[in-house]
């Protein structure tokens, strides 16, 4: 199979969520998303306006972790968060679910938290790199190492429901990363309007593609400029 490079830029989420991240480290992150064209910076929440400041000038957004990477907070802290992000120039969210709530079977808190962060992800917004009115991107983080697939369908179920724009298999800080066979899981029981964002883990061409090949639309990787500069020399 043949793919585009330029197109498969378009797929990156290029991560760097250490908790020592200098400004200096974040400007590096930024230039280098804009030099391959990749589709946003995934950094913690309070870089967001250094990120858009840098950015304001190319297509490359701004993608904000809320609850990062526990998810452990709650939904007015996670609102105030996720509200904040937006203020400072985010032009994407991605939040951790309460995964205690999941354990504990609470469905009903879970959507709401959903539906809640969500909805205020589709206010018209200004700044960052969308346009004023446009709609800030909203991905929904399951952390599927710690899930049983009967937990990961009933979010899937929630998602279905509510839509925001992605549902993203992991932090990257769990125990376990992305694996195809969620993808599947999560591409079966999910609505097609809802997007799958794949994350944790990717680190080679060969893991790239193969998510590629699973149908994926955006993946997440802090090691993006090795898998490119070695797809461009293929």
């Amino acid at each position: 199979m043949s793919y585009d490079i330029e197109a498969l830029a378009k797929l990156v989420d290029h991560t760097n969520l250490h908790a020592d991240a200098s400004n200096l480290d974040i400007q590096v992150l930024c230039n280098e998303a804009m030099a391959w064209g990749f589709a946003s910076v995934a950094i913690n929440q309070v870089q967001s306006r250094l990120c858009c400041e840098l950015l304001k000038d190319s297509n490359v957004h701004v993608d904000a972790a809320i609850s990062f990477p526990l998810g452990q907070t709650s939904i007015y802290s996670k609102i105030q968060e996720t509200h904040d992000a937006i203020e400072c120039g985010a032009d994407e969210i991605d939040y951790v679910v309460n995964l205690t709530e999941v354990k504990n079977g609470n469905w009903d808190y879970v959507r709401e938290e959903m539906e809640c962060i969500v909805a205020l992800c589709r206010e018209g917004r200004g700044g960052g790199t969308l346009g004023a009115s446009d709609p800030t991107v909203c991905k929904v983080i399951f952390e599927n190492c710690y899930l049983t697939d009967d937990e990961k369908i009933a979010l899937c179920t929630i998602a279905s429901d509510v839509k925001p724009d992605f549902i993203k298999t992991s932090t990257g800080f769990g125990t376990g990363g992305a694996t195809l066979e969620d993808v599947r899981l999560m591409r079966e029981h999910t609505d097609p309007e809802v997007k799958i964002k794949a994350a944790g883990g990717i680190r080679t061409p060969e893991q790239f593609l193969a998510f590629v090949d699973a149908g994926v639309d955006r993946i997440g990787t802090s090691a993006g400029i090795a898998i490119f500069e070695e797809l461009a020399k293929r």
